[in-house]
């Protein structure tokens, strides 16, 4: 006959009264974890104790209960009970329900406190979700249930949340198929449908991360923090019957905006207005795009403007702002325990002083006549616009006589007609009109062109001549290409230099979102702008200029202008491109350009890249990723 388990006997509760209660030194947790103290007693004043202390008699010196109890699992509530008592909302005799085990247990009382805390397992998200959906359907609020539960409103709403996903993936979370950053990132649609296919498409793939399912549920979608959307503002956007979707496990600027092409009507509608309204300016033509084209301007030739002068009253206003930033900074200059909202006065005051410094420019209107605008949309969503460009086909045409007007000087450069014919109009030295004998004694004077041959030949000659000559006279050299360059950089169309060289500049023909933007972009426009402001207007003025640049400053300007052309784009080679590219000289170029950022040092991350979502992390696999951070 089988021998049948020995029963087990569990040990007895009662009720203690809480002064006959004291905290055993073999209680375990000796680090602070978790709910605090004030908040779990708290917690017990609104729903009593829902777990008893585990207790054990202390004994005196003969072996007898004294009717004093340590506790020795439980010792968190212990003291949440304490903190009751202290404040007088619980009596000092209030019964406390106790599980009492015997002094003389063989389990040690420090395997018991160990136990409690060991064996306790954290409730499954899912499950806070469903008890935190069953609160809310019966009447529950959200700060209602944070506050109860000592935790924010905002990860209550994060649990609802998960009612956005599908019952099928909750049973896949449930079972351990999928993991809590993959059940959050499925939050960020509401279409259970797309939901499941995104899973079952993830079955199929290497890359399972929560990025990329976030990436393919809201890849017909547009962030809130897309410029686009900064300019035309997500209000503007939602009263136009647009939707958004929300992600609230992850920082995702606000969310999502699901119908783009909406988006798209609203940014076109609103740059045409703003086209329109600096068209009124007196522009001939205002080109309007939410990105320009990195070579948009090339080509172009920009008039100068002055700034708009302040009037008595701005001007007055600017010394007033002035005085009190130094009266403010007077005042706190030696306080380190600055208040903030002396900060933001400082920071307003501030703006305020941009606001009024930033003049705007005013331009020729007879020049505004041919000239137009650039208008587009900067990263941060505010209006950028670039007034003041004349393209090549509306710069003015000189037209310059065949005749002469008699009086042998070009009417466009004043420079004199070479071979000037003055016959019957000159008159003689005694002020008369000529002779006939005299016309013909003129003829015999007068120096003729020479034949066009033979001034090849001699140009020619000249040519051979002035390279040896060049090539012995290392200065000149420089000079000569620095003023080359310099023409091809700032003057469009000049052809005022002998030398066959010309600066090929690069363009983007493809160029990433926010590189207008970027921070070397902005180095090299600012770069560009000092050296138009030290060089002369007229391209006939500009050899002497350069002339009068120490070495230094040649130097720089030649540094540059070379720049514009150093190209370490990776292009795409086509299959058929008649021979323009080929995947030889890319590899050729790219190969060069790691000697010359070697040369320099370049740092891209110094100088300015960061990998986002759309310019980087969308593009790449989770191993590329891994690997790219365990280099760096």
């Amino acid at each position: 006959m089988a021998r049948q388990p020995a029963k087990i006997t569990l040990s007895p509760s009662r009720d203690i009264p809480f002064d006959h209660l004291i905290l055993s030194q073999s209680n375990v947790r000796r680090v602070k974890a978790g709910v605090s103290i004030p908040e779990l007693a708290e917690d017990i004043a609104r729903r009593t104790l829902l777990q008893s202390l585990n207790v054990r008699p202390v004994l005196d010196a003969e072996g007898q209960e004294t009717g004093i109890f340590e506790v020795p699992a439980g010792g968190r509530r212990y003291r949440a009970l304490e903190h009751l008592v202290k404040q007088k909302r619980l009596a000092r005799t209030a019964p406390i329900p106790c599980i009492v085990k015997a002094a003389d247990n063989d389990v040690s009382a420090e395997e018991d406190s160990y136990a409690e805390n060991a064996h306790r397992e954290q409730l499954h998200p899912l499950d806070q979700f469903r008890a935190m959906q069953a609160m809310v359907d019966k009447g529950s609020a959200a700060e209602d249930i944070a506050a109860h539960f000592m935790t924010t409103p905002a990860v209550v709403r994060q649990r609802l949340k998960l009612a956005s996903v599908s019952p099928k993936l909750h049973d896949i979370y449930a079972e351990d198929g999928m993991s809590l950053d993959q059940l959050m990132a499925f939050t960020v649609s509401e279409d259970h449908e797309r939901q499941e296919q995104v899973w079952e498409m993830l079955t199929h793939s290497f890359n399972k991360s929560a990025a990329y399912i976030r990436q393919r549920l809201t890849e017909n979608s547009v962030r809130v923090a897309d410029k686009r959307v900064r300019f035309v503002t997500v209000d503007a956007y939602v009263a136009a019957g647009g939707g958004v979707m929300r992600d609230l496990f992850e920082d995702d600027d606000g969310g999502w905006l699901t119908d783009p092409a909406l988006l798209d009507r609203l940014v076109d509608a609103k740059l045409a207005a703003e086209g329109n309204r600096i068209g009124t300016e007196g522009w001939k033509w205002v080109a309007t795009a939410v990105d320009l084209p990195w070579n948009a301007t090339n080509g172009h030739r920009e008039i100068v403007g002055a700034e708009l002068p302040m009037t008595e009253a701005e001007q007055a206003r600017l010394t007033a702002l002035q005085a009190e930033i130094e009266q403010i900074e007077t005042e706190w200059t030696d306080d380190p325990n600055v208040p903030q909202d002396v900060y933001a006065r400082i920071e307003g005051l501030e703006t305020e002083i941009g606001q009024l410094v930033d003049r705007p420019m005013i331009f020729d209107p007879a020049e505004m006549a041919i000239a137009g605008a650039f208008v587009t949309i900067e990263a941060d969503g505010s209006l950028c616009i670039e007034r003041g460009y004349v393209r090549a086909e509306d710069e003015p045409v000189v037209e310059v006589s065949g005749e002469d007007d008699g009086s042998g000087v070009d009417p466009v450069s004043g420079e004199p007609i070479p071979g000037a014919n003055h016959r019957g109009t000159a008159p003689n030295a005694s002020g008369s009109a000529p002779t006939g004998t005299e016309e013909e004694d003129a003829d015999d004077d007068i120096l003729k062109p020479l034949p066009d041959r033979l001034v090849a030949d001699l140009t020619a000659w000249r040519t051979l001549a002035l390279q040896d000559a060049f090539a012995q006279s290392p200065a000149t050299a420089f000079a000569t290409v620095l003023h080359a360059l310099v023409l091809d950089t700032f003057y469009s169309y000049s052809r005022e230099s002998c030398l066959q060289l010309s600066l090929n500049r690069v363009s983007f023909a493809n160029p990433p979102a926010g590189l207008r933007d970027s921070a070397p972009a902005r180095a090299i426009a600012e770069r560009m702008n000092r050296w138009e402001d030290r060089l002369p207007e007229s391209d006939k003025e500009l050899w002497d200029a350069l002339l009068a640049f120490d070495a230094d400053e040649q130097a720089s300007l030649f540094a540059h202008c070379t720049s514009l052309a150093v190209n370490a784009q990776a292009e795409i080679v086509p299959k058929y491109d008649n021979g323009r590219v080929s995947t030889h000289s890319v590899a050729r170029r790219i190969a060069h350009s790691h000697v010359l950022a070697h040369a320099v040092g370049l740092d891209v991350v110094a100088a300015g890249w960061k990998p986002t979502v759309d310019g980087y992390f969308r593009s790449v696999t989770k191993p590329r990723i891994l690997a790219d951070v365990t280099e760096a």
